[in-house]
């Protein structure tokens, strides 16, 4: 039986790799991955700017380059590197996630929306995207299609928010007394980050 490789050992590996190969594209995008895997982002970001400064055409480090900008809560650079993903290959549901994980923290519903239902559109058991959808129409005042989506992505054992709740709560009654209520979203709030240098 084989061992499985360690993600020090695979770290190892793919440094090796690019030592061997500086040029290859490829070999960056694996450093990258190694990187991510360890949850050292700002090593997986230089990696992935890497590889697509060597081959702009490789999509799939432009998503990755996406989300760890995302999960730095650069909203911008998730934006800029999913839409050159998308560009280049429209089928990946990565990258249409990502997107309209920037436009949600970005609060931008009609977006956040579209690429929820492109998402949809290529993989329609996609929970995370069934529940920003629901998110995203609320926002937009379209509480039936919000609970058509949200009440999915449940089914598909996703966990709304309680602050999502609450919001449809309020949307829910205000329907019952047949008010209107507009619902701003948001992705919380962006932590305090101290300045690198």
């Amino acid at each position: 039986m084989t061992q499985a490789e360690s993600r020090t050992d695979r770290l190892d590996r793919c440094r090796a790799a690019v030592e061997q190969s500086p040029g290859s594209a490829v070999a960056h995008y694996n450093l990258g991955l190694a990187y991510q895997k360890m949850g050292r982002f700002g090593d997986a970001e230089q990696a992935y700017l890497k590889a697509v400064e060597l081959d702009s055409t490789l999509a799939e480090a432009w998503v990755n380059l996406g989300g760890v900008r995302l999960h730095g809560w650069d909203f911008e650079g998730c934006l800029e590197a999913s839409l050159k993903a998308v560009e280049l290959r429209d089928d990946l549901v990565l990258a249409h996630h990502n997107l309209g994980q920037a436009y949600l923290y970005m609060n931008d519903p009609e977006n956040l929306v579209r690429c929820a239902r492109k998402v949809l559109e290529l993989d329609r058991d996609h929970p995370p995207s069934h529940y920003h959808a629901a998110v995203g129409l609320l926002a937009l005042g379209e509480l039936g299609a919000a609970e058509r989506h949200l009440q999915r992505a449940m089914e598909l054992g996703h966990r709304p928010t309680a602050e999502f709740l609450r919001a449809l709560e309020r949307a829910q009654r205000a329907r019952a007394e047949g008010r209107v209520d507009m619902v701003e979203i948001g992705g919380g709030d962006v932590p305090e980050k101290s300045k690198e240098d």
